[in-house]
């Protein structure tokens, strides 16, 4: 099957039916060797006659199955081609898409398409992370709405200075990775095992004059600039990767999503955060990488409850 698409026509031509999609899954899933997601057996099963149906021979499963159980197309309303076409859009748009938009370009309900966006985020979180090393730059950017703009029902008690809006610290491999991680508050406390858990030991850390920074440099290399003083770059010392990456994003959700609520922060994060890290291969590898990461199911339930 031609896997090379330079664009949304050209990948619609190839995706361009249920049959060809679930082919194509299940061979990036299976490898050919069709695994039952019950029991794990892959050595004794039936394809049955209807499409897409398999059964399990192990005589302690006996279920039937296809390859969509357990991954983020189980019980989808929408065809894989519409979630084919829906994941090369959240991959390939360098800011995302809408589910507005997404339910109009794919021919879907707006609520719908919302839940597959969040379904696909929730897929594109980091399954085996690993730890940073060189140079790393830590900081923290806020996100949310002015407090004194909130109806009364919608305030907060923020807890930087009463601000009322969620914090996400970030940490970017000075030419690799970023990986954001939503958090309460600026303390020590909360940033230092964050830091101890996600960047090795002996690492450079580069960040601004927070003093919840102070204890780094007794296991890293810690360099720092200013800002308060106007200092922007002091030699290796500069944040500026990781802000980067934070105007990115916010431009994103200023321009895409408008605004996002708190609950649902983190897997927005997720998705910018993925796409920056695949920002150096082309949309195709990207789109293969993707359907790689389809293990695990949000359901509709979860994703609403308070």
């Amino acid at each position: 099957m031609q896997t090379q698409f330079r664009n949304l026509i050209e990948f619609m031509q190839v995706f361009n039916n249920d049959y060809v999609c679930r082919e194509y899954f299940e061979k990036q899933r299976w490898g050919g060797k069709p695994l039952c997601p019950h029991c794990g057996n892959n050595k004794n099963t039936t394809k049955l006659k209807k499409e897409g149906q398999y059964k399990c021979n192990n005589k302690e499963c006996y279920k039937r199955f296809t390859v969509t159980v357990g991954t983020v197309f189980e019980s989808g309303k929408a065809s894989l081609v519409k979630w084919f076409a829906a994941m090369y859009l959240v991959s390939a748009h360098k800011k995302g898409i809408s589910s507005l938009q997404l339910a109009s370009d794919i021919g879907v309900t707006q609520k719908t398409a919302w839940f597959m966006l969040h379904r696909i985020r929730e897929m594109l979180s980091e399954k085996n992370p690993t730890a940073l090393n060189g140079t790393v730059e830590s900081d923290e950017s806020f996100f949310g709405g002015k407090e004194k703009n909130k109806h009364s029902n919608k305030k907060t008690k923020g807890t930087q200075g009463g601000s009322g809006k969620a914090i996400v610290m970030g940490l970017l491999e000075r030419g690799g990775n970023i990986k954001t991680t939503q958090i309460e508050n600026r303390e020590s406390e909360t940033l230092l095992p964050i830091i101890a858990e996600q960047v090795t030991k002996g690492s450079t850390i580069a960040t601004d004059e927070l003093r919840a920074y102070g204890k780094l440099s007794e296991d890293y290399t810690h360099i720092t600039v200013n800002h308060s003083a106007n200092e922007y770059v002091s030699g290796m010392a500069h944040v500026n990767g990781v802000e980067g990456f934070w105007s990115l994003m916010k431009r994103g959700i200023n321009g895409i999503q408008h605004s996002v609520s708190v609950k649902h922060l983190h897997r927005y994060c997720d998705e910018y955060a993925y796409r920056y890290n695949t920002r150096k291969i082309a949309d195709t590898e990207r789109f293969v990488t993707t359907i790689l990461q389809s293990e695990g199911r949000l359901t509709y339930a979860n994703l609403i409850r308070k």
